[in-house]
């Protein structure tokens, strides 16, 4: 927390490098993980960027707008990624997929979620139209008060089949 601006992405990357851009073995129920694609490409800095920031609404000129700005919270805990994906947490877990609707695009999409409860955080995957490999969609700490709520409830949705 005590690095500026730069080097804080720097050392930021260097984790995300380490733990999923560089890991050939990053998968999750026998399926790699891939980051997401933006226009068709693989998009490494937009996953890091949202792993690391969190949506806020601020106002500017008299409009409200959505912005991302940087989270501690999430970006403490970027190294978590791995080990909850590996399966080698010791803490209770809950590992579920739901369909829901993915505000964006209007559809409704099923979403993998890895659910530490003992420690308040989530790693959410989608599985890819193929069902073969997953994308990484993002990794958080549930640090606001209605986050536990929000996960009870997408537990009380889970599927039968972990996709």
């Amino acid at each position: 927390m005590h690095y500026n601006e730069f080097e804080r992405k720097k050392s930021l990357r260097a984790i995300f490098d380490r733990d999923i851009t560089d890991n050939d073995s990053f998968k999750f129920n026998d399926k790699q993980i891939r980051p997401t694609k933006k226009d068709g490409e693989i998009d490494l800095e937009n996953v890091l960027h949202h792993i690391t920031t969190e949506e806020v609404e601020i106002t500017e000129e008299n409009k409200k707008i959505k912005k991302r700005i940087f989270e501690k919270y999430r970006s403490m805990r970027l190294h978590w990624i791995k080990p909850h994906i590996e399966l080698s947490i010791n803490d209770k877990i809950e590992y579920f997929s739901i369909i829901e609707r993915d505000e964006k695009k209007r559809v409704d999409v099923t979403r993998t979620y890895l659910y530490n409860i003992s420690q308040k955080y989530v790693v959410v995957l989608e599985p890819q139209n193929s069902k073969l490999d997953y994308y990484l969609l993002t990794a958080y700490y549930l640090n606001r008060e209605y986050g536990e709520k929000m996960m009870g409830k997408k537990l009380k949705k889970k599927l039968d089949v972990l996709y």
